[in-house]
């Protein structure tokens, strides 16, 4: 008599097998992307500087070209400036949001200036497009021409795989970061007021103010 023997059920591949070929793989943490989540809706780029971090001036961003031709970097337009220099990063020249933006420096370039602090607008359009916008817009500052976004990206402004995030970014004279702070048009403003508002209370801006008064007494 031929002893029947019963098959056994083929083994089911694990759910979390299934899941891993529709959506991430199964070595995919949620704090990786928590992270990747973070790092995109920021629009910052890792290594950058943070605020309070003093950065060395010296090769900071490479060579970047003024909308009037000339060439430049961060260090000679921060040792140019009586206090610190402020950069405010923009997608593209002459489009609405930017337009908005520059229109709102060239708003409040005195106010701004008046604290010893120097305005420049930063992008990867070119020299032609820069002037163009600068000239249209009657914006009393330089338009910086950073074509390789070496600067854009050194500050965390520059997206992937190309692209500018609109932002602000403000440093002394002895390279100490003030302002770091991606943001819409008003925001960006906003930001640098606030600072000049905060500093002001501090005195840590326009440091030959005491020198002038001196002067002016004597």
């Amino acid at each position: 008599m031929v002893e029947l023997r019963k098959r056994k059920a083929p083994v089911q591949p694990p759910a979390i097998e299934k899941r891993a070929k529709k959506g991430q793989s199964s070595t995919t943490t949620p704090t990786d992307t928590a992270k990747k989540h973070t790092s995109k809706s920021s629009g910052l780029s890792s290594g950058i500087p943070g605020v309070g971090d003093t950065i060395v001036l010296e090769g900071f961003g490479g060579e970047i070209e003024t909308s009037e031709g000339t060439k430049t970097t961060l260090k000679n337009l921060v040792d140019a400036s009586h206090s610190g220099v402020v950069l405010f990063t923009y997608p593209r020249a002459s489009t609405p949001g930017c337009t908005k933006q520059a229109c709102l420096f060239r708003d409040s370039y005195d106010h701004i200036t008046s604290t010893g602090l120097s305005v420049y607008g930063l992008s990867t359009d070119s020299p032609k497009a820069n002037t163009t916008f600068k000239t249209k817009q009657n914006l009393p500052y330089s338009l910086l021409c950073d074509t390789s976004a070496a600067l854009i990206a050194a500050i965390g402004f520059k997206k992937e795989p190309k692209g500018t995030t609109r932002g602000v970014f403000a440093v002394d004279k002895t390279g100490k970061v003030l302002l770091l702070q991606a943001g819409g048009p008003d925001a960006t403003v906003q930001a640098v007021v606030q600072l000049i508002s905060t500093n002001l209370k501090k005195d840590e801006l326009k440091p030959e103010t005491k020198a002038s008064r001196v002067t002016s007494h004597g």
